[in-house]
């Protein structure tokens, strides 16, 4: 299996194991699989009874083989075994399904160190990277951004392991008190957070003008952990079929899949999916009040909010008005055009986006591509969290909650049972649960010690600059 870059017209083919390194491609595009692997009704059978005798980790090993070519079989099984445990994860299953109500079911990413979806994702790209530079004698540089969960799960999962360091970026002031205590609270010599005057997409565009440095870059071994990195969309893919399987009895039996999302990586794994044959009837996107992608699904047009335009919200990690996996869909959406996805992400994306609406491929976007979308707001949040608990019994988070209520109103239209997919615990978004449910929401005791941890964090300007600077003065010490 080769990659290609979505901007990269001459479709210059590179290995996986590139890529893993790489991150972002040369030539600021992201990288895609040439074609995608087809699903078969032997291979859904054979998925089915893996996952029902052999467990989560089993299924994933299959998964990957599809894409990766240059580890061996036996090498991948051992490293999804190592991801994909209990009890790192708080499950056996990893991810269960749990019906809430109707045809509505919660697929639970969240059962992880972290307590977020982004766990999924992070325990198998520790893994990976630690494999690969093994086996190539080298060092990684990590930088990447979060807006609240990518962070913390990045941490767990590369803190302590050789020749591997982790430079964070954060909003400084905008992610909560709980998402910043478990990372601020991290202590250990490859780990550094840093607190970015800025919003979320201005520490992403950092986390971008370092990667486009190509010989600061190459010379410090820069590496990605953000979902521009293809492994961790590779990671994803696997649970839309651990739900797909959970939910069906036969392979003809199709579900939808209800997601909230700010930098459209969540969703973009569940595209791949369909893509590849997974009996998925529609993606529902469901976005916060930094509603990006809602409008373009709604009227194909794609416009950037400036950091000023981006809303504080009671669901941070969605806000977002520059979603960069977004690039990978619209480069399948039209026909797979480099030429012209570098003209709209290179050029018209910094020029405050850009218009499909009277594009063939706005019309294909839910007749071939499935894809539908809805908004949620604070309000709405906070009432669904509410009416969740009061009438069902169950405690979701702000983000889960985006979602459902988004299903919720799509439910109707949809002759597929929903699962909605769960972003992260309860506990880490204690303000919103207190508004909604009048209390606070239990700490679970592996979290009881986080609040009261020493924080560790650098203050720095909203300057690509400034934070290589600080690489450079931060040497690997392994």
């Amino acid at each position: 299996m080769q990659y290609i870059s979505t901007r990269d017209s001459s479709k210059t083919p590179n290995s996986f194991s590139d890529i893993l390194l790489a991150g972002l491609a040369p030539d600021g595009g992201l990288f895609l699989p040439v074609e995608y692997p087809q699903l078969d009704d032997s291979t859904l059978t054979r998925w089915r009874d893996v996952l029902k005798n052999e467990g989560y980790a089993a299924l994933a090993a299959e998964v990957l083989q599809l894409f990766i070519d240059d580890i061996p079989a036996e090498d991948l099984k051992a490293i999804t075994a190592r991801a994909y445990t209990y009890p790192k994860f708080d499950s056996e299953e990893i991810v269960p399904v749990s019906h809430l109500e109707g045809e509505l079911f919660l697929g639970h990413l969240s059962q992880g160190p972290t307590a977020a979806f982004k766990d999924m994702a992070m325990q198998l790209l520790g893994e990976l990277f630690e494999y690969e530079l093994a086996r190539r004698g080298d060092s990684l540089t990590i930088v990447g951004a979060t807006s609240g969960d990518t962070g913390s799960s990045a941490e767990y999962a590369m803190r302590g392991r050789e020749n591997i360091r982790v430079f964070m970026l954060t909003p400084a002031g905008r992610m909560t008190e709980f998402q910043q205590a478990q990372m601020f609270g991290l202590d250990d010599p490859n780990i550094f957070n840093i607190a970015l005057d800025g919003t979320f997409d201005d520490c992403q565009d950092v986390v971008k003008a370092i990667s486009a440095d190509a010989d600061f870059k190459r010379e410090n071994r820069i590496g990605a952990v953000n979902s521009i990195n293809w492994a961790r969309l590779l990671a994803q893919v696997v649970y839309y079929v651990n739900c797909w399987i959970r939910t069906t009895e036969s392979n003809d039996e199709k579900v939808s899949f209800c997601v909230p999302t700010g930098n459209f990586g969540d969703i973009c794994a569940g595209h791949i999916a369909r893509q590849m044959g997974l009996p998925i009837d529609r993606l529902i996107v469901a976005t916060n009040e930094n509603d990006v992608l809602d409008e373009f699904f709604r009227t194909g047009t794609y416009r950037v909010r400036s950091s000023e335009d981006t809303f504080v919200t009671s669901s941070p990690s969605m806000d977002i008005s520059r979603a960069s996996n977004f690039e990978r869909f619209i480069f399948d959406a039209l026909g797979r055009d480099a030429q012209r996805v570098a003209d709209l992400f290179g050029t018209q994306v910094k020029a405050g986006g850009f218009d499909l609406s009277e594009d063939d491929a706005f019309e294909t976007l839910s007749r071939d591509f499935g894809f539908v979308s809805g908004k949620s707001t604070h309000a709405d949040r906070v009432a669904t969290i509410r009416d969740i608990h009061e009438r069902l019994g169950v405690l979701i988070d702000p983000h889960t909650a985006d979602g459902v209520k988004v299903a919720q109103e799509w439910t109707a239209q949809t002759e597929t049972p929903i699962i909605c997919l769960e972003t992260a615990l309860p506990v880490k978004f204690a303000e919103t649960i207190n508004e909604a449910i009048g209390r606070d929401p239990e700490v679970a005791e592996r979290f009881k010690d986080i609040l009261a941890a020493e924080r560790t964090v650098a203050d720095l300007p909203n300057d690509a600059e400034a934070v290589k600077q600080f690489i450079l003065d931060h040497p690997v010490e392994n």
